[in-house]
């Protein structure tokens, strides 16, 4: 039953898990978890294993979807909202580094979860992983895609003025075969350099992993980019991406902890 399981666990882990740097065949079965190479594996998981992981992405990306109809129908209220109201203030005064910071603040928790979904207590977390992680977020992500929104709406609204309902599709479309791809091996290089990897080794991740990065992006960010370029604001786009990638982390988090309770009961 506990070897079941584990299985379970490890193969859903493969179908979810969307983000992070280190090389999933070289390491071993008590660091499988911490293998965060967005769908980077070649190991493999059963069918009831897929039906759920196919579950748990729909589910979140209709919850993820109403909540965003919600925030479009019923604007935040500013004065009950402070919050919010304070953030968008920064925001529009300092839309990189608020973007930046931000972009930081998730790559952060997002790593800490993902350490923890193996019942490492934060005592023993990973400090330096989380830093990179951290860094990642602050001097990559955040500023990057902010110059991405914003070219991706200049070529579509002020260029090819392509603003009419359909226009959602084929800008998904270009993120995926141009953003979704940068992003991942630019992440790949900045880890590997902050683990002072030798540039032949990154090089040989980034050519290893494109593709196989680009077909697990197609399971869930397509969707959720339709929300993306469909309904968010564009100042908001960055806010809303680094939402979900915490979502997905937490989703992780959850299964993980339920497997090792599991694994105590049957001890």
């Amino acid at each position: 039953m506990v070897k079941m399981k584990k299985a379970s666990l490890k193969g859903l882990l493969n179908f979810l898990f969307p983000s992070g740097a280190k090389e999933c065949d070289d390491m071993g079965e008590e660091n499988f978890v911490d293998c965060h190479i967005p769908g980077y594996s070649k190991r493999t998981y059963d069918k009831k294993t897929r039906h759920l992981g196919f579950k748990l992405v729909s589910v979140i990306i209709l919850l993820l979807f109403l909540l965003a109809v919600v925030v479009q129908v019923f604007p935040v209220n500013e004065d009950i909202n402070f919050v919010w109201a304070s953030y968008m203030e920064v925001l529009t005064a300092s839309p990189v580094q608020t973007k930046a910071i931000t972009s930081a603040t998730v790559y952060a928790i997002g790593d800490v979860v993902s350490q923890q979904t193996k019942g490492t207590k934060i005592s023993d977390i990973n400090r330096m992983r989380v830093v990179r992680s951290l860094i990642a977020g602050l001097i990559g992500h955040g500023p990057l895609s902010h110059v991405w929104y914003n070219f991706n709406e200049l070529v579509f609204n002020d260029i090819m003025h392509w603003t009419a309902w359909w226009s959602v599709f084929p800008k998904v479309v270009l993120d995926q075969c141009t953003w979704g791809p940068f992003w991942n091996n630019t992440y790949i290089l900045l880890i590997g350099l902050m683990k002072r990897d030798s540039l032949a080794t990154i090089w040989s991740n980034v050519k290893r992993t494109t593709i196989p990065l680009i077909v697990s992006g197609l399971k869930l960010w397509p969707f959720v980019h339709l929300i993306t370029y469909g309904l968010i604001p564009i100042e908001n786009r960055l806010l809303w991406v680094d939402l979900v990638e915490i979502v997905w982390v937490v989703i992780l988090a959850t299964q993980a902890a339920g497997a090792s309770e599991g694994k105590k009961a049957s001890d």
